[in-house]
């Protein structure tokens, strides 16, 4: 992010509010290479930050007051009282940020009002956690402001408490840690259930490649029943293999495990998605950390995409029409992001190719009367931090 970004959210702010802001923050959206709908079954997921940020201007108050404006949105300030802040109240945008103060103050933090004014480049609902990253960046700025101390880790849980419990959406721990953890030049593979993190070298331009976001304009939204239903499903297969999560299904024991959950087909693919998945994700932790040629992990990301969309039945044809596209037009391997129904796919390419597979998706769209996708780079950026 540039510094001639700080500076207009900054500006904008002092005519918002009538003052220089007390610091301006920025938190990215993030990417995630592999490990889908693993998080919220204490599972491992292996995400990367991206270029793309929410940045907030933020200055403190004293007075139980929380004002909120957005760039992105033509509504004037907000004002909330915080002590009014009530879970599942709100269906609006400030939700997100109003969220993460609840949660703060919630977990016993002496939070005492803020002005805010945001503005973001992170695609919204195009499953590249534009939501977690307006949580993260107000939850960081508070922390600084107020001089509470909290680490990366502990902003993401409480930033994941507030979708989950104040706007209501059953979104596990991958987002808000991407955003608040990851490391320019690297993915970031994390353990959901204990939050261990490993930063993995991911350098593609080094190695004649590129990674593609394919944006298929296809909006979705995580507290849509249909994301809650596949989290449910994954509970109740838990509970009747009798385990804490699915994490805890070793991959050499899957056949047997399935074995045991009879004719219930639909619970069987969901435990057969997320037990393979957690070992894909070990096996291209393992294939990076080797030092061998990354372009072997293309395969890998092929195989989450058919789990996804046969086993989890999260895809959609744009998706599909990406990842298909894609490959027969020479990508190394793709694959959909995110929670799926919609949003993001991403492609693994030559860096001489990456202009033939955009141009064919972006055909193959047209052929199909699919709003034209969005395409960019996707290149591993730093987490959550202060700018101004």
């Amino acid at each position: 992010m540039s510094e001639a970004v700080a500076e207009t959210v900054a500006a904008r702010f002092s005519e918002l509010y009538g003052a220089e802001p007390h610091g301006v923050w920025a938190a990215p959206g993030r990417v995630n290479l592999i490990g889908e709908h693993t998080d919220y079954n204490d599972g491992f997921v292996m995400p990367f930050a991206l270029p793309h940020t929410a940045v907030a201007a933020v200055s403190r108050r004293e007075d139980g007051v929380l004002r909120l404006h957005s760039a992105d949105v033509r509504d004037g300030v907000s004002e909330l009282r915080l002590d009014d802040l009530t879970p599942e109240s709100d269906k609006n945008w400030t939700a997100y940020p109003a969220g993460a103060v609840w949660a703060l103050r919630e977990a016993g933090h002496a939070v005492t009002g803020a002005d805010i004014h945001l503005a973001s480049t992170v695609p919204s609902g195009a499953g590249l956690s534009s939501s977690a990253a307006l949580e993260v960046v107000v939850a960081l700025a508070l922390n600084d402001l107020f001089s509470l101390g909290l680490r990366g880790w502990q902003l993401a849980r409480l930033c994941q408490r507030a979708e989950n419990v104040y706007v209501g959406a059953p979104v596990g721990i991958m987002d808000q840690t991407a955003s608040a953890c990851c490391e320019a030049g690297h993915a970031l593979f994390l353990d959901t259930r204990d939050l261990s993190q490993k930063q993995i070298p991911f350098d593609l331009a080094a190695e004649g490649m590129r990674l593609l976001v394919v944006d298929t304009q296809v909006k979705h939204s995580h507290s849509e029943g249909e994301y809650g239903k596949r989290r449910a499903g994954c509970e109740k297969g838990a509970a009747l293999l009798g385990v804490n999560a699915l994490r805890d299904i070793a991959y050499d024991d899957l056949d047997a495990a399935l074995a045991r959950l009879g004719d219930d087909e639909e619970v069987r693919r969901l435990v057969r998605h997320v037990v393979t998945e957690d070992e894909r994700v070990e096996r291209v932790v393992s294939l990076l950390e080797s030092g061998d040629d990354t372009r072997a992990i293309g395969p890998i990301l092929v195989e989450g995409h058919t789990s996804l969309r046969d086993d989890f039945r999260i895809s959609c044809p744009e998706l599909d029409l990406v990842v298909d596209t894609a490959l027969a037009s020479g990508a190394l391997g793709a694959r959909m992001t995110g929670g799926g129904f919609g949003g993001s796919a991403i492609v693994l390419a030559e860096e001489t190719d990456v202009d033939a597979i955009t141009k064919a998706v972006t055909e193959a769209f047209a052929a199909a009367g699919f709003t034209t996708p969005r395409v960019f780079e996707a290149v591993p950026s730093a987490g959550a931090r202060r700018v101004r």
